[in-house]
């Protein structure tokens, strides 16, 4: 049979029809709560004005024993202008006001491509290009401390990571903290990651380091022994202050297999525990830059929904990852870069404007943000869909939320509790760049309740080792709004009861789309996104800012349940 093309055209009729209701303020859409099963996208609209205050996170859990902590937001992959392929768009400055002054995060890693840089952080071209290390060294910390010393952000978590060319992979997120982020220690560190795990030549180093390094670590750098090299020095070295985060991992066909992920994740679990499952880039054209050939075999090279197909798939390679009780988290990052260039290029939203990391835990410092991180009490949310959720699971004895694990009988009851908010307006602008919001309530349409048996971890040289499938993995129930009721704290709140089976997890997702959206979902799956397309540039950009708020979710991290025989 041949193989065909199957791309699917943006349905801009109706992006052009959102547009016009909303440029007279005459949007009427599904209210307030939650749509129809097979509406599209649910939207509300609020008063013109100031906007409102973004809604309170979920209160700490009243139980004493609960861990100390608060609910903040933040973004793990963030470009400036030291980063060759930012168009020369945003100087550090400029980034973190677009991060914290205009969006509101609390913590944000920056992570320019470990690559040489022409730029220092305000845009000055340098007379020779220099390793990313000595310009993060040389100019970033030095901008970021300067700031936070004279009071700029000083209430909030900042520190300079790295973006690297993971050999014969794509691109990870690398934070070296030492015990002393941003340190004169810390920053050699990188210096010495840079030299060991890059192509870079070793005249672009001092001499002395060099020698006392010794030599590179790699030869073309360009496989996955090298790239299982680096992390283990990671571990030798940094055991507990340093992560490697995957990013966009399908975004080119064959970059990984699950085999792979989970040598990296056996090597140095607490170093290799998150997926970028919710990409940034979402201003491409080719949605999250996923721009292989739109052909039936790059499938699996696309985003649905804005998410990566690793995590939207339903029973895929995150469910086959968690099916073995590894705690492998997915997040939401910007990978900012640039919104639109010289009137015709378009790539991501800038930090906190799109792509949300909604993170619980006792966040006062770049440690304790890691440490936060690896709990998993995360849920990651695209325009703003949703801003407060409580995620609970309750056996009789004991309760968990997302990143931990609760104890059971077989046979027992556990409660699964939901709680949920959506902000009063999201981000959403028309004309895109006009600082003019479109003053849109994001609607829930059905969140789902997800579950997968967990039957242990597979070992190396066996066949299970590659299985990239949970078979188990089932939407266990999908609440919409005549399931959920609003209760006294302004949440929208339902429960649900189950019997204690097998050891297992649960999770959500949520959309603001119905169940079955012409080419957007099918029986409640998202399909994946097409590209935009079209000549007019300013027309594209809006199409595309338009696909990207018309179709919106949030996907929780899991809850496991460890059950004992009776």
């Amino acid at each position: 049979m041949p193989t065909l093309p199957i791309v699917r055209p943006t349905p801009l009729p109706f992006r052009r029809s959102l547009f016009s209701t909303l440029a007279v303020g005459t949007l009427m859409l599904a209210g307030c709560g939650g749509g129809g099963s097979s509406s599209g996208p649910a939207f509300f609209p609020v008063a013109t004005g100031t906007p409102p205050a973004v809604a309170p996170a979920p209160a700490a859990d009243p139980d004493p024993a609960a861990p100390a902590g608060r609910w903040t937001v933040g973004d793990l992959h963030i470009h400036t202008i030291q980063s060759d392929d930012t168009q020369q768009i945003s100087t550090l400055d400029q980034v973190l006001a677009k991060a914290f002054d205009q969006f509101g995060l609390d913590w944000a890693a920056l992570s320019d491509h470990l690559r040489l840089s022409s730029y220092d952080n305000a845009g000055n071209k340098l007379a020779t290009q220099i390793p990313f290390s000595e310009g993060m060294a040389k100019y970033q910390v030095p901008r970021i401390k300067a700031l936070q010393a004279s009071g700029k952000y000083a209430d909030k978590t900042i520190f300079a990571a790295f973006e690297w060319d993971m050999p014969s992979h794509d691109h990870g997120n690398v934070g070296i903290l030492t015990d002393n982020p941003m340190s004169d220690a810390a920053l050699k560190a990188a210096s010495q990651f840079e030299y060991l795990f890059t192509n870079r030549d070793p005249a672009l180093f001092p001499a002395a380091d060099v020698a006392a390094w010794g030599p590179k670590a790699g030869t073309g750098y360009n496989t996955h022994a090298e790239t299982m090299a680096a992390i283990a020095w990671l571990k030798k070295n940094y055991p507990d202050t340093s992560y490697l985060q995957v990013n966009h991992p399908s975004r080119n066909p064959g970059k990984y297999t699950i085999a792979q992920l989970r040598e990296m994740n056996d090597l140095a679990p607490n170093i290799v525990f998150s997926l970028e499952g919710m990409v940034g880039n979402q201003m491409e054209p080719d949605r999250g830059g996923y721009n292989s050939a739109y052909i039936p075999a790059n499938l699996p090279s696309r985003t649905y929904g804005g998410v990566d197909y690793l995590v939207a798939k339903l029973g895929g390679t995150w469910d086959a990852l968690l099916s073995e009780g590894r705690r492998i988290w997915n997040v939401a990052d910007s990978d900012y870069h640039f919104t639109v260039s010289q009137g015709q290029y378009s790539s991501g939203y800038a930090p906190g404007e799109y792509a949300k990391n909604h993170l619980w835990g006792d966040v006062k410092d770049p440690k304790s943000l890691l440490a936060a991180m690896r709990s998993g009490k995360l849920f990651a949310v695209n325009g703003g869909l949703i801003d407060a959720l409580d995620f609970k699971v309750q056996s009789a004895k004991a309760s968990g939320e997302m990143g931990s694990e609760v104890a059971a009988r077989t046979g027992e009851d556990l409660k699964i509790t939901i709680r949920f908010k959506s902000p009063e307006r999201n981000n959403f602008e028309y004309q895109l760049g006009s600082g003019i919001f479109a003053n849109v309530k994001p609607v829930v349409d059905h969140i789902d309740l997800i579950a997968g048996d967990v039957t242990g971890p597979e070992l190396p040289g066996t066949p299970g080792y590659s299985r990239d499938t949970n078979p188990s993995t089932r939407v266990l129930k999908r609440f919409t709004r005549s399931d959920w009721k609003l209760d006294a704290d302004g949440y929208f709140a339902v429960s649900y009861t189950v019997k204690a089976g097998n050891n297992q997890y649960f999770r959500l997702r949520g959309t603001n789309l119905g169940t079955d959206v012409p080419n957007e979902t099918a029986g409640g799956e998202p399909l994946f996104d097409a590209q935009t397309t079209g000549t007019d540039n300013v027309a594209r950009f809006n199409a595309i800012n338009a696909r990207n708020y018309s179709d919106l979710w949030f996907y929780s991290n899991p809850v496991f349940v460890k059950v004992a025989a009776q």
